[in-house]
């Protein structure tokens, strides 16, 4: 690796972590944060949807931004924003505010993190960037795991607010190394799709906001239905106006290619099985085990050990032998693991029964997650990395957005919050839903075309390799 390439992997990575790990580390403190600013359940539900939903639909607008104005500016202007909100969320004194600032927080992480990834895509050559991505999503995934933890332990030990206090000196290091030491890039389009970005944003926030708003307004209502309505006709707009436009955001014959149709929808049914199981392990081990914050996130960190061990193996390994074993084995692993809970928990269930299943399933996603991300950006032209990344973190987030949603109608079905029986009961249907969604994605990873190892290039006569990017290669 050379020292560019570590500059920008190591920056990507440092920016990533910081918005993955805001999308999860208030889920521990929420009740910290509901006794401090007495705020209502549908409140509290917004503190952690405000984030996700503009996140969601600004994805794609943050790398339309940074292909036509600069990668790397438009990533600095995501992290000021970013951290700015931070600190705003950390003085808030009522929770409209909070919620306010944690959408504004979302705003500048959707221009951070799809340019995250195609810095880093464009950075490394193809025989290496399975690596390059195992240790990024290793980094990355460590902040989603591990959110829960780290809330708890500042919700117990110190104040709700220091969870957005961490993120200022962090921003500010980071913001000032990234215009310092990384190389400013452009996209292929020269032109700004604004009618694309205008149609694809509020489509996308017609189809989040029925999904955050079905549990409390009514699957069936007129609100959902016509959010979801209006979203879907705005997404076929935007698809016509893509198909006819002469610089396009997205191209559609993106999809045309079988690795990018395909590892999209694993990826979505992936997270969607992810944030699911995160939203309820944190509170039955509260609401049944009887741990503390700091005791439900301990109670989570197996997951974090194996990511750690797992996910630059598992993204090595994929430059040998192909992205798609790891998609199709370990999403079944998740699916298995999550079957598992749902078959032994109890309210007299030990922790100690429910560990191999939180192992297995934490090295499941961790094989899972490098190898979709790489197939994504591996089926496009180099030079359009950036805007397969805005699609591929888009659905991303939308299908924790869809696994959170769903998976609470399930639990909220079946449970509730009146006693631990009522919980585990809603609990194990929950786990149950998780793990449907996850061989759903087994089903679709069947797609995903086979690869062939990607050859080394040629040595020049001084012996130094040549980085030059090479084409991934697909056979059906």
């Amino acid at each position: 690796m050379t020292s560019a390439q570590a500059w920008v992997l190591g920056l990507a990575s440092v920016a990533s972590f910081m918005m993955a790990m805001d999308s999860m580390v208030v889920s521990t403190a929420l009740t910290t944060i509901r006794q401090d600013l007495t705020a209502s359940t549908e409140s509290l539900e917004w503190v952690v949807n405000a984030y996700n939903l503009a996140f969601a639909v600004l994805l794609l607008t943050g790398a339309a931004l940074g292909d036509r104005f600069g990668r790397r500016r438009i990533f600095v202007g995501g992290l000021a924003i970013f951290t700015a909100a931070s600190a705003a969320c950390a003085l808030s004194s009522d929770i409209g505010a909070l919620i306010a600032f944690r959408a504004l927080q979302g705003a500048g992480a959707a221009m951070v993190l799809p340019l995250s990834l195609t810095m880093i895509s464009a950075a490394f050559p193809a025989r290496r960037l399975g690596r390059a991505m195992g240790l990024y999503l290793g980094f990355t995934g460590l902040a989603t795991f591990s959110g829960p933890f780290i809330g708890g332990v500042i919700a117990q030990g110190l104040a709700w607010q220091w969870i957005f206090w961490l993120n200022l000196p962090v921003g500010l290091v980071t913001t000032v190394l990234t215009a310092r030491r990384i190389d400013e890039s452009v996209g292929p389009n020269n032109r700004f799709d604004l009618v694309g970005v205008v149609l694809v944003t509020l489509g996308a926030f017609g189809l989040v906001w029925g999904l955050v708003r079905g549990n409390s307004a009514g699957w069936g209502s007129a609100e959902v239905l016509g959010s979801w309505a209006a979203g879907a006709a705005l997404v076929a707009a935007f698809v016509r106006w893509e198909q006819r436009t002469e610089a396009p955001m997205l191209p559609m014959r993106f999809f045309r290619a079988r690795a990018f149709a395909t590892a999209n929808p694993a990826n979505f049914l992936l997270f969607a099985s992810l944030y699911g199981t995160l939203f309820f392990l944190a509170q039955y081990f509260q609401t049944v085990l009887g741990a503390g914050p700091l005791g439900a996130g301990l109670r989570l960190m197996p997951w974090s050990a194996t990511l750690m061990v797992c996910a630059p193996i598992a993204g090595r390994l994929a430059d040998t032998f192909g992205e798609r074993p790891f998609v199709i084995g370990g999403l079944l692993l998740q699916s298995a693991a999550m079957a598992w809970i749902a078959l032994v928990a109890d309210t007299d269930t030990s922790y100690l029964a429910l560990l191999p299943a939180l192992i297995v399933s934490g090295i499941g996603l961790t094989m899972a997650m490098p190898a979709t991300q790489r197939a994504v950006v591996g089926a496009v032209r180099p030079r359009e990395i950036g805007q397969a990344s805005g699609v591929f973190m888009m659905l991303r987030i939308l299908g924790g957005v869809f696994g959170v949603a769903v998976t609470v109608a399930v639990f909220s079905g079946r449970g509730g919050y009146a006693s631990p029986e009522r919980f585990t009961s809603g609990f194990t249907a929950a786990m149950a839903a998780v793990a449907g969604y996850a061989f759903l994605g087994v089903l679709v990873a069947l797609g995903v075309p086979r690869r062939r190892p990607v050859p080394a290039p040629p040595q020049p006569v001084d012996g130094e390799p040549r980085e030059e990017p090479l084409p991934a290669r697909t056979t059906p």
